[in-house]
């Protein structure tokens, strides 16, 4: 980890001047600079100083952890449930941490998702390919190619293919519930 570098980004990220942190943390704008150039190392007092200036803790400025931003094909799950007749790809690795957990799901003809339980949360879905039944409680809706659907998961609630081709669903539920 380049100290100083990371500390110049957080800087110029808040729209800071040297002068400016530096008068934040009571510190000079000499010091400030090299302490940027790694030319010098900050007390732990100056340490916590600036980064409170910069808004920031000690905790995330050693994360070190960058985002994943983009997945590919070969990072995806992938579950078969013949007897269904669904296959359902996760394409966000380990996406049951986070606050919507994006899916693929391919329906064959005959086919169904599992009767999803009631919980608080939302649900969305695009069909790319074919077209399926929305089984929302009692109610039934069809949904073709290039539709979406998107509810409140407050019922029950499946995705049944009676078509004579495969269907194939973006789904994405919030939080995730898969």
């Amino acid at each position: 980890m380049n100290f100083g570098e990371k500390i110049k980004d957080l800087r110029l990220a808040q729209g800071l001047t040297q002068e400016e942190l530096a008068q934040r943390c009571e510190l000079t704008k000499g010091f400030i600079s090299q302490v940027e150039n790694n030319l010098a190392s900050p007390s732990i007092t100056s340490f916590i100083d600036i980064l409170d200036a910069l808004g920031t803790s000690p905790s995330k400025f050693f994360d070190d952890k960058e985002e994943k931003i983009v997945f590919k094909d070969e990072e995806f799950s992938e579950y078969v449930d013949e007897e269904n007749g669904y296959v359902i790809n996760w394409l966000v690795p380990n996406s049951q941490k986070n606050h919507m957990e994006p899916t693929l799901i391919e329906i064959q003809p005959g086919g169904s998702s599992l009767d999803l339980d009631p919980f608080d949360g939302e649900e969305f879905g695009y069909v790319i390919e074919g077209q399926i039944d929305l089984i929302y409680g009692n109610k039934t809706f069809k949904v073709q190619s290039g539709q979406s659907f998107y509810f409140s998961a407050k019922k029950n609630h499946k995705l049944v293919n009676k078509g004579k081709k495969a269907a194939k669903i973006i789904w994405i539920s919030s939080p995730p519930s898969f």
